[in-house]
């Protein structure tokens, strides 16, 4: 079963994580707002380096991007990005934004979704391969004209304010520099009545489950990695970055501190990804 229970914000959540452990987080709270440092991966970085270094992990990766996704994955990625899709429910005429989403995957599902009266759904990339992927596949399905693509920042979003009725962030939340920041972009551009909806890698609530995850995560993740993406380090970047990011509850809380409302979680597979919603109200 893919699916474990939802809860909503504010439930406890007392797995522990499993060794490896990294460095202490400077980011549990809003931690990552002071100083000029904050994390790539397990190393201590200066803030105005990390959207660079994140842009030169993804370039290298997203010839192979989709294909390692699945692989990685077993193609669960898929059920996951369904599910997302499903309890987001877009309706035909409403103007989605899905932020990170360069090779269109989201994007492609809520067009599905929407039917032939959809809006296009506009993606927001900060790297410019990805959204070269994701035009090729747009090209090659036929979908070119119902997509907007535009390269720019979740921290600094390049849109008015209220400009949508739907935000979605699929496995783009963690490699920002400052969490909050893009929140508040979230907020910023959804309508009143609008939603946002992020789904990510989070902590796994199973145990067993939780050391098996971890095992893979930082041995057999980085070899796929260097084996078909030509690129070991990008995937353990990738591994690290998840094990940076905030867990459930202090994701939700994050959420509901951007002014964000109604927040709610829904856990997968375990907890190893998860789905938080909020909306503007």
């Amino acid at each position: 079963m893919v699916f474990a229970p939802s809860f909503d914000y504010g439930l406890p959540m007392n797995t522990p994580r499993m060794t490896p452990d990294p460095p202490a987080p400077d980011d549990a709270g809003s931690g990552e707002d002071q100083g000029p440092s904050t994390h790539f991966g397990f190393r201590t970085v200066a803030k105005a380096e990390k959207s660079g270094m994140v842009r030169a992990v993804f370039n290298a990766v997203a010839p192979k991007y989709d294909l390692m996704n699945d692989l990685m994955s077993a193609g669960i990625h898929r059920l996951w990005k369904s599910a997302m899709v499903d309890w987001l429910a877009p309706r035909p005429g409403q103007a989605i934004i899905d932020v990170a989403g360069g090779t269109g995957d989201i994007a492609f599902r809520l067009l599905d979704r929407m039917g032939a009266n959809a809006l296009p759904v506009t993606i927001c990339d900060i790297t410019a391969e990805m959204l070269s992927a994701g035009r090729s596949r747009a090209v090659d399905q036929g979908r070119l004209a119902g997509v907007n693509w535009v390269c720019g920042d979740a921290e600094a979003l390049p849109f008015p304010d209220m400009s949508f009725d739907a935000y979605t962030i699929a496995f783009g939340l963690r490699n920002v520099t400052v969490i909050d920041k893009a929140l508040a972009e979230a907020r910023r551009v959804l309508r009143p009545g609008g939603r946002m909806l992020c789904l990510e890698f989070s902590k796994v609530l199973v145990p067993v489950l939780d050391r098996l995850y971890d095992a893979y995560s930082f041995q057999v993740l980085p070899w796929l990695g260097g084996l078909i993406a030509n690129d070991r380090e990008a995937y353990r970047y990738l591994a690290e970055s998840i094990r940076r990011f905030p867990d459930q509850p202090a994701l939700a809380a994050r959420l509901k501190a951007a002014g964000l409302e109604q927040v709610k979680v829904r856990n997968l597979s375990g907890g190893i990804a998860a789905m938080h919603s909020g909306w503007r109200i």
